[in-house]
């Protein structure tokens, strides 16, 4: 599942169609598509893990699920979910989920709860952790209304980074370390987003799959943590359980 880095990094690259019509709309999408046939893209914007394209009065909310890619300007060998013709150039979505959703995209999306938007709010995040005190630190990292656009790969980074145990608990975490983890999850995705752009992201991992601790030379334990029962890779030797 795509994370919130490389959802900017596609935002990025649909920019050269912002303020384009859309000549031509295909594809297997069950929504209402031809609703865009003939109009101009308004914006490209992203937040956390989803993917949008406004128009005037309506929006479509892209999200890749596990499997979901793109082509800009070539296809790949299948049908796509959406397909948008411009009179220079093509955008092509395939096995991911679109919504056609009314309104203002402003009205409904919290900017400062994304780790990489200019709006994000630190501090803000600190409060919303406080109040689920009660919450695993691998399920308050995956959980989208606080930080949104983390996912595995950054979750396990993370709390190697900051030497916690991904069975810790939020509330025994000291003040200190609270800040740490908040820090760090915008931090490391802009890490993310620079290696993504350049190929080299897995070059970077320190933890995740990996089968030997680097600071302790330790076998790498692998889990499934959390509600969500993610790939939770972790040193139990150097990440400190707080519980």
């Amino acid at each position: 599942m795509p994370e919130g880095p490389s959802i900017v990094i596609l935002k990025e690259a649909l920019q050269p169609f912002k303020g384009k019509k859309i000549l031509e709309v295909s594809g297997s999408s069950k929504i209402d598509i031809q609703r865009m046939k003939g109009l101009k893209v308004e914006d490209f914007k992203s937040w956390g893990k989803h993917s949008l394209i406004c128009f005037r009065g309506f929006y479509l909310r892209i999200h890749m699920l596990m499997f979901g890619t793109y082509r800009i300007n070539e296809q790949k060998d299948a049908v796509p979910r959406l397909h948008l013709g411009f009179k220079q150039g093509e955008i092509n979505f395939y096995s991911c989920s679109i919504r056609l959703i009314e309104g203002d995209v402003n009205d409904d999306y919290d900017w400062s709860s994304d780790v990489m938007s200019e709006a994000w709010d630190a501090k803000l995040a600190e409060k919303k952790l406080k109040k689920a005190s009660k919450l695993n630190v691998c399920d308050a990292l995956l959980d989208q209304e606080t930080f949104a656009g983390v996912g595995n790969i950054i979750k396990n980074e993370v709390l190697f980074r900051i030497k916690v145990h991904p069975k810790s608990i939020i509330d025994k975490l000291s003040s200190k370390k609270l800040k740490e983890l908040v820090k760090e999850a915008s931090n490391y995705s802009f890490d993310f987003y620079e290696w993504k752009k350049l190929f080299e992201l897995k070059k970077h991992w320190l933890i995740y799959k990996k089968k030997e601790c680097p600071r302790c030379k330790l076998p790498v334990k692998k889990d499934h943590i959390g509600k969500g029962k993610r790939l939770t890779c972790y040193c139990d030797n150097c990440q400190v359980l707080y519980k």
